[in-house]
């Protein structure tokens, strides 16, 4: 269970208090666009990253809030997380740098990690000076997280890891990573992983770029030969993993990233069919983007149910998993109405500043992102079995 503050009882936020934060974070969003600090994207929680936004929502206390104050937190609400990170991803604000750690390491570090382990990084997680990239994909492994190869073996005072993970966001601008690898070898697959925190300044780590078609670096390889981790580096169990990374994605699949990652996208098209911007009304148009809005709306609710389960001190994977797959559908649809409201091939990069081109810009980030919309935090596929099995459990 997450770890408790010795002193003061988490605060419940009341709704008054939730919308005095959104309107700060909102506020804070659009001075920085204002100032040309940053420019609106589709996907921007994985490929914005600015380590100067995420410290200025550190001073304000925006991150790691939900965990306990003597952690570097404020002790409240994940609906006042929520409420926070709804903001920065409507604003397509450059969140990148901090969102791995806020959303679920630090978490998996509260929920298993020694006392030790969460004095030592949850507090530099909550400053924004410490960021995380996620180990977890691996070459050949396709969407099988326990096809893991990466090998963790026992030596005098920690582990040596050896093994190569994909995919990995960020990797080349973080301080640190979570590794999953296994640790024994065991007839059946799900067992004998253990989590590991990996600095990534430590011998024997390398990392590779993975470009993408539009030029632009946020992937990467990383290798790690004969890495040393110290046995205070583990979090939770030893073989343990599975159970442990298990909850943990409940975090990843359960937030509103998996349902606005293409909202500035959606306003442009909300905007481009009003009656008054709109140079030939489309009626069929407005109809469509209006059942998209109407869909979001039923989204979002199951976010704040989402929200309401961890606060109670439930991890809600079933709930999560049918949250990721309906969204992973939504913003698919959010692109092709994009494709038939516009018009007007995506933009992947240069161009004008029209509106015209503001638009087709975003289309081009949400068509570049697309294709990890139904990997990233376990495939359709995956999720149905999940749902399925919960179904079959309640």
């Amino acid at each position: 269970m997450m770890a408790e503050d010795p002193v003061q009882e988490r605060h419940r936020d009341t709704p008054e208090e939730l919308a005095e934060r959104r309107a700060a974070v909102r506020a804070l969003a659009r001075e920085w666009l204002d100032a040309g600090r940053y420019r609106p994207g589709c996907d921007a929680w994985l490929r914005g990253h600015d380590p100067d936004f995420t410290r200025e929502l550190a001073k304000r206390g925006w991150i790691g809030i939900t965990w306990p104050r003597h952690l570097g937190g404020a002790y409240r609400s994940h609906a006042a997380r929520l409420v926070i990170t709804e903001e920065l991803l409507r604003a397509g604000a450059p969140v990148a740098a901090h969102w791995i750690a806020d959303r679920q390491i630090g978490p998996a570090i509260l929920s298993y990690g020694t006392p030790k382990l969460q004095q030592e990084f949850l507090p530099g997680i909550a400053a924004g000076e410490l960021t995380f990239c996620l180990g977890m994909s691996e070459p050949e492994a396709g969407s099988d997280l326990a096809a893991v190869r990466t090998a963790a073996t026992r030596v005098p005072g920690g582990w040596r890891i050896s093994g190569r993970k994909i995919w990995t966001s960020h990797a080349h601008e973080s301080s640190h990573a979570y590794v999953l690898a296994r640790s024994e070898r065991t007839e059946r697959k799900h067992e004998g992983l253990t989590e590991f925190i990996v600095d990534m300044r430590s011998d024997g780590v390398s990392v590779s770029p993975i470009v993408d078609l539009a030029g632009r670096h946020h992937f990467n390889e990383m290798v790690f030969d004969e890495v040393f981790v110290d046995d205070d580096r583990v979090i939770g169990t030893v073989g343990e993993g599975w159970s442990q990374v298990t909850a943990q994605l409940a975090y990843e699949r359960g937030g509103p990233e998996r349902v606005l990652s293409t909202y500035p996208l959606l306003a442009a098209l909300v905007e481009a069919t009003r009656p008054a911007a709109a140079k030939r009304p489309d009626g069929a148009a407005a109809r469509e983007v209006g059942t998209l809005v109407a869909r979001l709306a039923a989204l979002r609710r199951m976010c704040w149910e989402v929200a309401r389960a961890m606060d109670e001190g439930r991890a809600p994977v079933r709930e999560a998993a049918v949250l990721k797959y309906l969204g992973t559908q939504f913003e698919r649809d959010v692109i092709e109405a994009g494709r038939q409201v516009l018009d007007r091939p995506p933009r992947l990069a240069g161009g004008g500043d029209d509106e015209g081109d503001e638009a087709a810009r975003l289309l081009g980030e949400a068509v570049l992102a697309a294709p990890g919309f139904s990997i990233r935090g376990g495939t359709s596929e995956i999720l149905l079995t999940i749902i399925a099995r919960g179904e079959t459990r309640r």
